[in-house]
């Protein structure tokens, strides 16, 4: 599709490169604008990295100089106020807010301007990489409304409530530096060089124990929903469900043979 042929609304495009979902936003006419199309499709390439058993990582990007400016209100208002959510009830939700809860990994690269929905699927990723250019800023009290997918108990959780409450009660605008030091990016590089390094790490997180990866992010999200203690419990009995795949006797056949492992997700 040209970029005159483009869809006014906007659209989500998906490349698969053997196990990883490359998904990418695609209104750089609008600086990639979120309209409720765009919602929709980007619940259902969540949905099909999670439903898709040869698919291991998710990278999100965008296309254009920009990840996106936010919403696109005039579309996205009227939703709201009849009280319709934007992302269909059997979709997996990108930003992980209810279930089913995602389960494979997902790499996002920001750049350029980067507001509101941006920094809340930030959030919701197992990892982001940011270029130096990154403005970053939650907006949403300055147009009325509050942040509605996650950014008002995310942003404490990562720099603690002052912080969070300064940039959430202000809407200033903030950098790649600033989010680094907030713990809301794990890298900060050079401009053009983000999506790049999100499929580095993508790629090798593919060629990982899909089970082991998987059994990894849930543990760790049981420590942050219930305590580590509810982590540790269920250990034993997830470790010896790995133990006993394919993966586990793959894993070790490949230590005794010096060489890398073949993963097949059993």
């Amino acid at each position: 599709m040209s970029r005159s042929e483009h869809d006014p609304d906007g659209r989500i495009k998906l490349e698969q490169r053997g196990h990883l979902l490359l998904i990418g936003i695609d209104r750089p006419e609008k600086r990639n604008g979120f309209t409720p199309k765009m919602f929709a499709e980007l619940a259902a390439a969540y949905t099909r990295l999670e439903t898709d058993p040869g698919l291991r990582c998710g990278v999100l990007h965008a296309e254009g100089d920009h990840f996106t400016a936010g919403l696109d209100m005039p579309k996205c208002a009227p939703v709201r106020k009849e009280g319709r959510p934007y992302i269909p009830p059997a979709e997996v939700d990108p930003f992980n807010l209810r279930e089913p809860i995602r389960t494979k990994p997902m790499v996002i690269a920001l750049k350029g301007i980067s507001f509101t929905v941006a920094i809340e699927l930030m959030l919701a990723s197992d990892i982001a990489i940011a270029a130096e250019n990154c403005r970053f800023s939650q907006i949403e009290v300055k147009r009325g409304i509050m942040a509605g997918c996650g950014a008002t108990f995310r942003f404490a959780e990562r720099a603690g409530w002052g912080n969070a409450m300064k940039l959430l009660l202000t809407g200033d605008e903030f950098g790649a530096a600033e989010a680094l030091r907030f713990n809301f990016v794990q890298e900060v590089v050079p401009v053009g060089q983000e999506l790049e390094r999100a499929i580095e790490i993508a790629e090798r997180i593919c060629k990982q124990a899909p089970l082991a990866v998987q059994a990894t992010m849930e543990n760790g999200r049981i420590a942050l929903t219930y305590g580590w203690q509810a982590a540790y419990a269920k250990i034993a009995n997830t470790q010896r469900r790995l133990y006993n795949t394919e993966d586990a006797r793959e894993g070790v056949q490949s230590f005794v043979e010096k060489r890398e492992a073949r993963f097949v997700g059993r």
